[in-house]
């Protein structure tokens, strides 16, 4: 899968446990619904390491425990 579908799936993964909406995790992170329908949707072909904070915030986690998904195996990317 490409880099952009296993950040959309590690999101989605996260709001389902922690039972949380998109809506949620906007007010929590301050990340705008339209930049995290854009990632949800897998319309961007990149973006910054700051929004990737920014939701680790709205979901009180680090970027270590963001990253560390099977998703994110090298195995798992290509380009």
């Amino acid at each position: 899968m490409k880099l952009n579908e296993a950040v959309s799936l590690r999101i989605k993964e996260l709001l389902e446990q922690q039972n949380m909406t998109q809506y949620a995790l906007f007010v929590k992170s301050g990340v705008p619904q339209s930049t995290l329908s854009t990632i949800l949707n897998c319309t961007f072909d990149s973006m910054k390491l700051r929004i990737i904070y920014e939701i680790c915030e709205g979901f009180e986690i680090d970027l270590k425990t963001f990253f560390d998904s099977p998703l994110f195996e090298r195995e798992n990317i290509f380009d």
